[in-house]
């Protein structure tokens, strides 16, 4: 197979005509003058299946030029980009291809085959990459296999990028419930929305930093977190009542502005109601203390 540089820098690949034309019409030229016009007809017929290609894409690669833009179009219809489309049974070369992509796109660094071997070279280079490679003789059970993949692997970076993001949360401090002024302060809190850890940094509702929370306990055992509703004791490095904090006063968990950015535009729905609005309070109250741009 033949592959041209486009001005983009997209790799558009140029069938391989050995195996390509084994689907595509057969033209016989009876006469020497007519070569020109049989150029012409086979031009014709490859340019039928013309694939656009995108730089981070998966790899195609079937037994025919008419499988090649059948599968090509479901994919597009799924909204999955293709890298290389080719005929012909996959070598190390597409294997090198996809790892390309892997290593930008993980979800997209793979390669779909169709009816079509894998070369010994090709399979220990797959194994070696860790290239996850989908094989089947029947067409919408290959793309239906790749969709359902990438929907349940695309689930799970979602949900471990949410799990990394530092979630909004507020508690009240109870007032008489002051165990310790200083070094660190012991205060007993009521969370009010979302939960709180150990670990994390809670600022007043001026903005202003209160301190790391050291430790949580309940009913004198220290706990791994707190939700709301819970009313539980914790200690707040730096902190010192009278000075920084008070009873009665409300502190939020600090949420970086990045994380605050994905949480109200990528995983709002997976914030509950108390949670969103703890984070518009949070947000307002930045944008009041920085700029009004924060988390916009």
């Amino acid at each position: 197979m033949n592959s041209v540089s486009a001005a983009s820098g997209v790799k558009i690949a140029a069938p391989n005509l050995d195996n390509a034309l084994a689907g595509a019409p057969l033209y016989v030229v009876p006469l020497e003058e007519q070569t020109e016009e049989f150029v012409r007809m086979v031009a014709d017929e490859i340019e039928k299946v013309k694939i656009s290609t995108d730089i981070n894409g998966i790899v195609l690669k079937t037994d025919a030029l008419g499988s090649l833009e059948a599968i090509a179009e479901s994919l597009k219809q799924e909204n999955v980009p293709i890298r290389l489309a080719d005929v012909g049974d996959i070598s190390k070369r597409d294997v090198m291809e996809a790892n390309v992509v892997k290593e930008h796109e993980p979800l997209y660094g793979s390669i779909l085959a169709f009816n079509v071997r894998m070369l010994p070279d090709a399979e220990e280079e797959a194994r070696d990459r860790g290239i996850k490679i989908f094989q089947h003789n029947i067409i919408y059970h290959l793309i239906d296999e790749y969709v359902e993949w990438l929907r349940i692997e695309r689930e799970k970076l979602e949900l471990k990028e949410f799990d990394r993001l530092i979630k909004p949360s507020k508690v009240k401090i109870i007032p008489g419930y002051v165990f310790r002024k200083a070094k660190p302060a012991i205060v007993g809190v009521e969370i009010l929305a979302g939960r709180i850890r150990p670990k994390i940094l809670l600022v007043r509702e001026d903005g202003e930093d209160v301190g790391e929370i050291l430790q949580i306990q309940d009913r004198g055992k220290a706990i791994s977190e707190a939700m709301t509703e819970m009313q539980v004791a914790v200690s707040i490095d730096k902190a010192v009542v009278g000075r920084h904090i008070n009873e009665k006063d409300i502190l939020y968990v600090r949420v970086p502005e990045s994380h605050a950015k994905a949480l109200l535009t990528k995983f709002q729905n997976q914030l509950t109601p108390e949670e969103l609005n703890t984070l518009t309070e949070y947000v307002e109250m930045m944008r009041n203390k920085t700029n009004i741009f924060w988390a916009a």
